[in-house]
């Protein structure tokens, strides 16, 4: 039985149809609330709806003219976007970056930042003009640990968390949270080729995540970065006013 905690809530995530995206659907709906999957692939995205009883919403988010119909739709069927899950992303197997085709390096660019903020660009407008909504951006440790490998996935995810960390002190004064999370290194067909002895994190822990930012009980902690995995949702909420003070839970220069 669906929990009450998101009822009447309305949701969007992108890269829905598979991984981590479907099993964050399935999580938001079982805490009750409506959501509509997007994704490229009609197949993927429409088993996705039938699952879990959602709309399935075909379309690119690098596009867009995808992106707007997708808001557009989401609203006409279910009703005002109240959360925004960004967590459409592609990969590339990469060794040299100087050898890699530039348009293969840039359309991991397109999907996974330009994606993201034409995203928030489409269902801003509508939040502010209600007065409530969250975003919440699915970033990777790809974007600053030792050892990443791949410069076009690495620095796309940079830039998601840099952009996320802006937008949420743009949107601050609007009271929209906005959060950018890590989902941990999780098995999906992108990852796959890590092999067996890769630290792999729990596939449930990301959408758990989700569905507690979703609550507005993390909303203090709008603008940080958040892991699924290493960090414990409910101690950073206990903590909320020491991370912020102290500037925690961000990507930041340390002298």
């Amino acid at each position: 039985m669906a929990e009450a905690e998101l009822s009447g809530q309305v949701a969007l995530v992108t890269g829905g149809g598979r991984g981590i995206g479907r099993n964050i659907a399935r999580e938001l709906t079982e805490a009750g609330a409506r959501v509509a999957v997007s994704a490229r692939t009609a197949e993927q995205v429409e088993g996705a709806a039938r699952e879990i009883g959602g709309v399935a919403i075909v379309g690119d988010v690098s596009r867009r003219e995808d992106v707007e119909r997708m808001v557009a739709e989401t609203e006409a069927q279910l009703g005002p976007i109240d959360l925004l899950v960004s967590n459409a992303g592609i990969g590339l197997s990469e060794q040299k970056a100087w050898e890699v085709e530039p348009d293969d390096w840039w359309r991991v660019h397109e999907i996974n930042v330009l994606g993201v903020y034409l995203c928030c660009r489409a269902v801003i407008p509508g939040m502010l003009e209600r007065g409530r909504g969250r975003i919440v951006n699915v970033g990777s440790g790809a974007s600053y640990l030792a050892g990443s490998r791949g410069s076009a996935y690495g620095a796309s995810k940079a830039a998601v968390w840099r952009f996320g960390d802006i937008l949420a002190k743009q949107l601050e004064p609007h009271g929209i949270p906005v959060f950018t999370i890590s989902p941990g290194l999780v098995r999906t067909d992108m990852t796959e080729s890590a092999g067996d002895d890769a630290p792999w994190t729990p596939p449930e822990l990301a959408p758990r995540l989700v569905r507690t930012l979703a609550s507005g009980r993390a909303d203090a902690l709008s603008g940080r970065y958040i892991h699924a995995e290493h960090d414990d949702i409910e101690d950073l909420i206990a903590r909320a006013d020491e991370i912020v003070r102290r500037d925690l839970n961000a990507i930041r220069l340390q002298r």
